[in-house]
C-alpha cells in the first residue's frame, strides 16, 4: 500500500440548534461545530475513528485546503497507509466549542446580542468539550467509536470520552497527557492569561470592534503568551541542538535590548505568527478548561477511571517536562488496577511534548500496530438477524429475501443458537420439496466469540469452506455475524 495523502479537503459545519447545558451550569442555546472527515463510514458504522486536537489545533488534521500547501496538523500519520489509515478508517477531527477554527467560541456571535461573546461566552470544561463531540458523533450516525485518540490536550479528551461514555468507545490513545492538571500546568497557563488581560487592547475581552477599526486587538499579549506556551513545548536537549547560542543576524551581542539570540528571534515568530492565526479569548478558555480538568474522584485516579473499558494505548515522551512520563505511568497503573486492557511506550526523543507531533515514524509505529490488532468483536455486524426452529422453509425465504441477508443463524425458545441456514439451503429445499427448516439447516454450526483473534476466524472459515461465522457469548446467544467479505477486505489490506 501506497502511503499518500487524503488531497484536498473541505472543513463542513454542524449546526446544532438544541441547548447545550456545560458543567458549569449555564447553557449554550445552540452551537455550531467545524469538523472534517476522511475515509468512509461502512456498513455498520463501526470504523470510525475521532482525533482530538490540541490547545492551538483545529479540525484540519490532514490534507489540504484548496491550493495552500500547508498540510493538516497531523497530516503524517492521518493517511492512506499511515497509522490511521484512511483506506480503512473513517477519520472524524472537529474543532472544539471555545475555539476559533469554525465552532462556537467567544468570537462567535451571540444570539442574544448579535455581536462577538467575548467573555459574555461560558467558561467551559473538557467535559463539555466532549459533550458536544458526542452531539456531532451521533449526528453523523456514529454509534460506537473504533478509536479515539489525541495528544496534550486532545489525550485529556480522550480520557473523558473513556469515562463520560464508556460504551461509545472501542480503543482509546493517549499521548503525552495527563488525567489531571499538575500546578506547574496550571501555573504556566496562568501567566499565559495574564499577560493576555494585562494587553490594555484586550479591552475585558471586547476588542472584535476596535480590531476593525484603531485596534489589531491583544496582539502583544497573545504573542507573549504564545512564547511562554511554546517554550513549555520544546526540551532543553532541542533548544540546545536547535539554536545553541548561536547570535541572529549580528556578529557580536549588542549591549542593548534589542534581539541578540537565535532562540529570541525563534520565540517572538512564533508569537508573531500565532496572532495571525488565534483569537486571545480563545486562549483563555481553552487554558482554563485545561486547568479544570481532573478525573481523580477523592484524590484517586484509579477511581475516576473505573468507568472506561476501553483498551488503551498510552505514550509518554522522554524529554517532555510539561506531561512529564510519570503522569502516563500514573494513567497506566490505574487502569491497570481496574483490570482494564492498557498497553504503555515511552518515545524516546529530544523533542520534547512537541515529539507527538513530530516523531511520526514513532507514532505511526505504535498507534498502527495497535490499530490493527483486530478482533472480531471490531468489525462483526451487530443486530443480526435471526430466524426460530421449527419455521416453514417459505417463511424463512421470505425473511432472508426481505432482509437482503445470506445468512440467518438459528435460535431455539432460549434464544440459544442451534443452526444456520443460507440462501444455498433455501436453493435445496426448492429443488428437493422440503417443507421445514430443519431439514435444510446445518446444526453443527462453526462459531467464533468477540475476542478471536481476525486470523483465527478467517482461517475456521477457509477450513470448513464456510462463509459466515455466527459470533456468541458463553451462553451461545448470537451477538453477531462475521462475513469471508468483511475478513477479506480487512485482512487484505493489512497484508496478513
Amino acid at each position: 500500500m501506497i502511503k499518500g495523502s487524503v488531497g484536498t479537503v473541505t472543513t463542513k459545519y454542524y449546526h446544532h440548534q438544541t441547548p447545550l447545558i456545560l458543567e458549569g451550569g449555564e447553557t449554550l442555546s445552540s452551537l455550531t461545530i467545524a469538523y472534517e472527515t476522511y475515509g468512509s463510514l461502512n456498513r455498520d458504522a463501526s470504523n470510525a475513528v475521532l482525533i482530538c486536537h490540541a490547545l492551538s489545533g483545529d479540525a484540519h488534521v490532514a490534507g489540504h485546503h484548496g491550493e495552500e500547501k500547508r498540510a493538516g496538523w497531523w497530516d503524517a500519520v492521518v493517511g492512506p497507509g499511515k497509522a490511521f489509515d484512511t483506506d480503512r478508517y473513517f477519520v472524524i477531527c472537529s474543532n472544539i466549542i471555545g475555539g476559533c477554527k469554525g465552532s462556537t467560541g467567544p468570537s462567535s456571535e451571540n444570539p442574544a446580542t448579535g455581536k462577538p461573546y467575548g467573555t459574555a461566552f461560558p467558561v467551559i470544561t473538557i467535559a463539555d468539550i466532549v459533550n458536544a463531540q458526542k452531539l456531532l458523533i451521533d449526528h453523523l450516525g456514529v454509534r460506537r467509536l473504533y478509536a479515539v485518540a489525541g495528544g496534550s490536550m486532545g489525550g485529556m479528551q480522550v480520557l473523558q470520552w473513556a469515562v463520560s461514555y464508556p460504551d461509545a468507545v472501542k480503543k482509546a490513545i493517549v499521548i503525552a497527557s495527563s488525567g489531571y492538571s499538575t500546578p506547574q500546568q496550571i501555573a504556566f497557563n496562568e501567566v499565559g492569561r495574564q499577560a493576555i488581560i494585562a494587553d490594555p487592547e484586550w479591552n475585558d475581552g471586547n476588542y472584535y470592534d476596535r480590531k476593525s477599526h484603531d485596534s489589531a486587538g491583544p496582539v502583544r499579549g497573545l504573542s507573549l503568551a504564545r512564547m511562554v506556551g511554546h517554550i513549555t513545548y520544546l526540551s532543553n536537549e532541542s533548544m540546545h541542538e536547535k539554536f545553541g547560542r548561536a547570535l541572529q543576524g549580528k556578529d557580536r551581542i549588542g549591549f542593548d535590548f534589542s534581539t541578540d539570540f537565535a532562540v529570541e528571534s525563534y520565540l517572538h515568530h512564533q508569537g508573531d505568527t500565532f496572532t495571525k492565526r488565534f483569537d486571545a479569548n480563545s486562549y483563555l478558555y481553552i487554558t482554563k478548561a485545561i486547568d479544570y480538568f481532573d478525573l481523580t474522584k477523592g484524590g484517586s485516579l484509579t477511581e475516576g477511571l473505573k468507568p472506561a473499558t476501553a483498551a488503551f494505548l498510552v505514550i509518554s515522551v522522554s524529554s517532555d517536562w510539561l506531561y512529564p512520563p510519570y503522569l502516563s505511568r500514573e494513567i497506566v497503573s490505574a487502569l491497570t488496577a481496574n483490570n482494564r486492557e492498557v498497553q504503555y511506550c515511552e518515545i524516546r526523543s529530544n523533542y520534547g511534548h512537541d515529539a507527538f507531533l513530530l516523531e511520526s515514524g514513532q507514532i505511526n509505529y505504535l498507534v498502527g500496530k495497535f490499530l490493527s490488532h483486530t478482533v472480531v468483536g471490531d468489525v462483526m455486524i451487530r443486530d443480526v438477524p435471526t430466524i426460530e426452529e421449527g419455521s416453514t422453509t417459505a417463511v424463512t425465504a421470505r425473511r432472508l429475501i426481505t432482509l437482503e441477508v445470506n445468512h440467518l443463524p438459528v435460535l431455539n425458545s432460549g434464544g440459544q443458537l442451534v443452526g444456520i441456514v443460507t440462501s444455498w439451503d433455501i436453493a435445496k429445499a426448492v429443488a428437493k420439496n422440503y417443507l421445514w427448516l430443519d431439514e435444510i439447516m446445518s446444526k453443527n454450526v462453526i462459531t467464533t466469540t468477540p475476542d478471536e483473534a481476525i486470523e483465527s476466524a478467517a482461517k475456521k472459515m477457509e477450513e470448513h469452506s464456510i462463509s459466515a461465522l455466527p459470533v456468541v457469548d458463553g451462553e451461545q446467544h448470537v451477538i453477531g455475524l462475521i462475513t469471508s467479505d468483511a475478513i477479506s477486505m480487512l485482512v487484505g489490506r493489512t497484508g496478513s
